[in-house]
């Protein structure tokens, strides 16, 4: 009787490989993680989408005049190329970016953005007399599927440089325009007009985030 448990015991002892292990998969690029390597979503030329990239460490500052000129034109010839991938909104922060953008389709929205950090590094790298990656990592994107999600977003990119100030206490009452992002209306080059009704209209009819400023709320 107990040959035949000790039997039975060793036939359990299944040995498995793969799966979720500690410190198993893809390791970081750099000394951060960046972004998870999942499935893009589904990407409708209804819906517009907030995109953010993140520079490496050791870059020059890109609010500095000279850089943030750089990205401004990156952005422009990259919209004079396509028609199915269109930046809408744009804030230049001192090491990363934020983009409101509409694409057709998911493909759109991937070569697009391609396109436009391809034109991004190669303008840095070539002022800046180097060579190697400019971004820490792909770039994370979100669907606005509703006019609150549209609104906040809005805010959010048009007010980075405040939350940013604010977050050092260097915040300014009332908060100024920022110099370094631009919206529909705007004479900054590189965008185009919102072609989704959530971006010409639609986000107009949710409330506006509290301490938006006035001159935000009407973006």
């Amino acid at each position: 009787m107990a040959k035949a448990n000790a039997r039975q015991q060793r036939e359990l002892e299944l040995r498995t490989w793969g799966g979720r292990r500690k410190n198993a998969g893809r390791k970081p690029k750099g000394e951060r993680a960046g972004v998870a390597h999942l499935a893009r979503p589904r990407v409708s030329g209804r819906v517009p989408l907030h995109v953010g990239l993140r520079l490496v460490r050791g870059l020059p500052d890109l609010q500095r005049r000279l850089w943030f000129r750089l990205v401004v034109q990156s952005c422009e010839r990259a919209a004079a190329r396509r028609e199915d991938f269109r930046v809408t909104h744009y804030s230049v922060q001192g090491n990363h970016l934020h983009l409101i953008v509409e694409a057709d389709d998911r493909q759109a929205l991937s070569r697009g953005m391609q396109g436009l950090t391809i034109r991004i590094a190669r303008a840095i790298n070539r002022r800046a007399k180097r060579s190697g990656r400019v971004f820490a990592d792909r770039f994370w994107s979100r669907v606005l599927a509703t006019p609150r999600e549209v609104r906040h977003a809005i805010a959010y990119v048009l007010g980075n440089s405040r939350k940013h100030a604010e977050r050092m206490g260097l915040w300014i009452t009332p908060p100024p325009r920022d110099p370094f992002s631009a919206g529909p209306g705007s004479d900054r080059p590189g965008l185009h007009e919102p072609r989704t009704w959530l971006l010409r209209e639609g986000w107009t009819r949710a409330p506006a985030p509290r301490g938006m400023p006035a001159w935000m709320a009407s973006a």
